[in-house]
């Protein structure tokens, strides 16, 4: 038996009390009020209502260690990066990997891999694939299903997994990005129940009044906190909070779910409805068996310092003490790497573009956003190659097919980046996983893409002789070093990149969406420049 003192938050009855709670074998057997010395608050644990844990670029066995000394006690995650790359062996693999560890982690299985016919990814997951994953893991969740053109227009296996999950009595996850009207009300009356891609109030509103539940995302690249907070105070029960992708400084640093609720407080929101969106929806909403602080839940809670500063003190899992202090109280142990690496290295000339008309399409970037615009402009030629202008920060963008050894790179150019000399490449690509890779000259995007090659995945700046990379031997997407180690590389490469000119947040981070073809608006993959408004390929010269 344990005891645990201190002002017991109870978020199903709104009050806040000194008292004691009571574990016995996981459980909580009793929450009485009770004089105590302690002033530190016990709370429900902080739950990630949608992250994909290879964004983080650990294996889930070390994510997992960043989660609880920041609270959290659960998350709910779409493997579908590791997916794309692996299939049916990604998800089984993080599932396994995430059961040596305490971190409760609920897994749905991924609703889109491919994301897109329109790009080449490493595996296919069929109807019959998830419903083998629903079967065998008792999953609780069909993953984002970003393939909105499909539910809209009666895609026939987009109609078949979203069948499978309801044969299941599983939740649903969306992701639909700017669609109003007509066709999102089709898109949610199909069952998809969530969304997490909402950039404005108003198409947040639209959604909820519609019965969606809207997770507001606070990741590395994008961040959509100061924009839908208010959705918290007006829409308490149908709204959630999530991280979606964040990287491992950022966690080390900012820290996970905890550090959306310290954006919360600096807006004065009531401390129970951001409580309630952070500990109690998820709960609700996905039917997890966490516990919420009741007596005869599963003993699942925090203890911080208090409400303001929201200190993570200790965090407890089926009544176990995972983290105190500073110091996680649990080890997890190697495990052999799994991946797909096919692709061969390659030369300027393969990258090489010769102009047919007198303009071209450019992407332009927006920080700190998933979404894209584009402009069209007069290219710079030199000995007939449209090259890399860094004077005007339009710069060569390159997605190479890293699955089949006989592929050819595609080319389009891109704006926003501010990359002054070098170039940068990774096989962190939503969501297929190619390599892509910008620069400022052809020599270094191709030593940076071989790089890539060479390490079989990872992220790199290289600049002529100077090589700066973090290898991620797991699916070119995660690696099991540290995280503080990872987090060291990580931040390493970027105040390299934004030394050499580039102002975006999160270089590595943005770079990867840019090949997202289902995200608006213009966007590159492995076949080519892709228009996400028309959802067609396009050519790159106008």
């Amino acid at each position: 038996m344990r005891k645990f003192e201190g002002n017991i938050v109870d978020l199903l009855n709104k009050k806040i009390f000194k008292g004691e709670v009571i574990v016995e074998d996981g459980i909580i057997t009793q929450i009485s009020e009770k004089d105590t010395t302690s002033e530190f608050y016990i709370l429900p644990g902080l739950i990630d209502a949608h992250v994909h844990i290879e964004s983080s670029m650990l294996i889930p066995a070390e994510f997992s260690k960043m989660a609880v000394q920041n609270g959290t006690v659960a998350v709910v995650t779409d493997p579908h990066e590791i997916a794309n790359v692996l299939g049916k062996e990604g998800v089984e693999f993080m599932i396994n990997n995430s059961e040596l560890t305490p971190l409760k982690t609920f897994y749905s299985a991924p609703s889109c891999v491919p994301a897109t016919g329109f790009e080449t990814s490493g595996a296919i997951l069929s109807s019959e694939d998830i419903d083998e994953l629903f079967s065998k893991h008792n999953l609780l969740v069909l993953g984002e299903m970003m393939n909105y053109p499909g539910v809209i227009f009666d895609d026939q296996e987009v109609i078949a997994k979203l069948d499978v999950a309801k044969k299941h009595n599983a939740k649903i996850d969306g992701h639909i990005p700017g669609i109003s009207g007509e066709q999102l009300k089709k898109y949610v009356n199909s069952g998809i129940s969530t969304d997490h891609e909402c950039f404005t109030i108003d198409e947040a509103i639209e959604k909820i009044k519609l019965g969606m539940k809207v997770l507001i995302r606070e990741g590395s690249a994008a961040r959509n906190f100061e924009e839908l907070y208010p959705l918290i105070s007006k829409f308490n029960s149908m709204v959630m909070l999530c991280t979606d992708d964040s990287h491992p400084d950022d966690l080390i640093k900012y820290g996970h779910i905890n550090k959306i609720l310290k954006l919360g407080l600096k807006h004065k929101i009531d401390i129970f409805d951001l409580l309630i969106s952070a500990c109690v929806n998820p709960v609700k909403h996905y039917n997890l068996p966490v516990g919420l602080l009741q007596k005869n839940d599963p003993a699942d809670f925090i203890i911080v310092d208090n409400l303001n500063d929201f200190t993570i003190l200790e965090t407890i899992i089926n009544g176990k003490t995972v983290y105190s202090n500073g110091r996680i109280l649990f080890d997890t142990p190697k495990v052999k790497p799994v991946n797909k690496f096919f692709a061969k290295k390659i030369t300027e000339k393969d990258i090489a573009l010769e102009p047919q008309k007198n303009k071209i399409k450019v992407i332009e970037v927006i920080d700190k956003e998933l979404v894209t615009n584009y402009f069209t402009t007069t290219p710079k030629v030199i000995d007939n190659n449209i090259v890399s202008d860094t004077d005007h920060d339009i710069l060569k963008i390159v997605v190479y097919n890293r699955y089949n050894e006989n592929s050819k790179p595609q080319v389009a150019f891109i704006n926003g980046f501010g990359l002054q000399s070098g170039a940068i490449a990774t096989s962190v690509a939503h969501d297929s996983h190619n390599i892509i890779a910008i620069g400022c000259n052809d020599s270094d995007i191709c030593k940076a893409i071989n790089e890539i090659i060479e390490q079989q995945g990872g992220l790199t700046y290289v600049k002529e002789k100077d090589y700066y990379t973090l290898q991620l031997e797991f699916a070119g997407l995660m690696t099991q070093q540290p995280a503080q180690e990872v987090a060291d590389i990580y931040e390493k490469l970027n105040t390299v990149i934004k030394s050499n000119g580039s102002k975006l947040t999160a270089p590595f981070m943005t770079l990867s969406f840019m090949a997202l073809l289902v995200i608006p608006k213009l966007k590159i993959g492995d076949k080519g420049l892709f228009d996400v408004t028309k959802f067609e390929f396009t050519d790159l010269f106008e």
